[in-house]
């Protein structure tokens, strides 16, 4: 869930990185063990690049990695929750 962070595609995918970041390490792993992401983007277009980089960006300088194993992005009409610009969804195989 990304508190204060409304209409903030930036701020919503960086806490989706840390969440994933956060889960990953509850289960014993990392980043390195990430298979593949796939990132749902709301209403998609090409200007929304730059803030899903920036979100990127902002939760890698935090984590201290490079978040960034091979990903699929699909535009969306809506997620479950209204606010909620994003979602990315993380599969990691953890020996």
């Amino acid at each position: 869930v990304v508190v204060g962070a409304p209409g903030d595609l930036a701020a919503q995918v960086e806490q989706c990185y840390l969440n994933i970041g956060t889960a990953l390490t509850a289960a014993g792993g990392s980043f390195d063990d990430v298979a593949k992401l796939t990132v749902y983007v709301v209403d998609w277009t090409p200007d929304k690049m730059s803030p899903l980089f920036e979100g990127i960006t902002r939760a890698a300088a935090k984590l201290g990695v490079t978040p960034v194993p091979p990903a699929t992005l699909l535009g969306v009409a809506a997620l479950d929750v209204p606010e909620h610009l994003v979602e990315i969804e993380a599969t990691a195989v953890i020996d």
